[in-house]
């Protein structure tokens, strides 16, 4: 629109002294974060796709603590939809892989060295996610030595219940019973328990009786969907990229990687399909 004049209209043109939307979103050290270690082309790509991935994971976070604290408080329609916008935050994820895929071998080379023995593997949100989530490996914390706040951080969820822990309380309660301890150790990857599954079985074969506990049920596996596609999505662009190279952070790469996939948050809830 030629000679358009947005202020005319009322638009606020001057932020001499109010906070704009650079301010606002501290976009200066944000945009400017993004230090490449050589002069290849492709370096910004995977800088940017990792970036924005912790941005993202950084959400999730927010939105699984929330919804654990709701989960305890009973206020279950709220946690509904925070474990929702979780599952489109995965969605989101598994989109950006798309993009990094766009970069070929060839192109990855050229500045795979200069990344050291940096990885993804090393994200602490990353694992901060596995733990909310369940999947609780001590030897995890062991990369994060060197940032003592970053290891308090991932020890302090692990002396925090799980949110599947409590999922279990509430589905426990709802259903007048109890789940053995081992249902709720803090310090180990949840492991399938026949009791909760029997729990499960029942909220399934009866819908209308417990229609929140079942609507629960599915935000999960929604959401446990949506994270092993993120994980699949990972396998396959890596392989795509380097083969079966090793990881630049030392693991086996591909082979480390397709191992994850076998890994289930809520195992109970996969089983109970194949009861009913």
């Amino acid at each position: 629109m030629a000679g358009y004049n947005p202020e005319t209209e009322g638009a606020k043109m001057s932020f001499a002294t109010d906070m704009s939307y650079i301010d606002y979103l501290s976009l200066d050290p944000i945009l400017g974060a993004q230090n490449c270690q050589s002069d290849a082309h492709d370096e910004m790509l995977f800088i940017i796709q990792h970036q924005t991935s912790e941005l993202w994971m950084r959400l999730c976070l927010h939105e699984l603590a929330t919804a654990r604290g709701a989960l305890i408080r009973r206020e279950f329609q709220p946690s509904f939809k925070m474990l929702t916008r979780v599952s489109r935050i995965f969605e989101q994820l598994n989109n950006a892989w798309d993009v990094l895929r766009t970069m070929t071998p060839s192109e990855y080379t050229q500045f795979r060295g200069d990344l050291g023995a940096s990885s993804g593997f090393q994200s602490h949100q990353y694992r901060l996610i596995e733990f909310i989530l369940g999947n609780r490996n001590p030897a995890m914390m062991k990369v994060h030595e060197h940032r003592p706040e970053l290891h308090h951080m991932l020890g302090q969820e692990m002396r925090t219940k799980s949110l599947y822990h409590v999922v279990l309380e509430c589905l426990a309660e709802r259903m007048e019973t109890s789940f053995p301890p081992e249902a709720y150790r803090m310090d180990a990857p949840h492991a399938a328990c026949d009791a909760v599954t029997a729990a499960w079985a029942k909220v399934y074969n009866d819908p209308k009786t417990y229609w929140t506990l079942y609507e629960l049920a599915e935000k999960l596996v929604d959401l446990e969907d949506y994270f092993r596609r993120w994980r699949f999505n990972h396998v396959t662009t890596v392989e795509r990229i380097i083969g079966f190279k090793r990881g630049t952070g030392g693991t086996a790469g591909v082979s480390y990687l397709r191992r994850m996939l076998e890994v289930e948050l809520f195992p109970e809830l996969w089983n109970v399909r194949g009861v009913l």
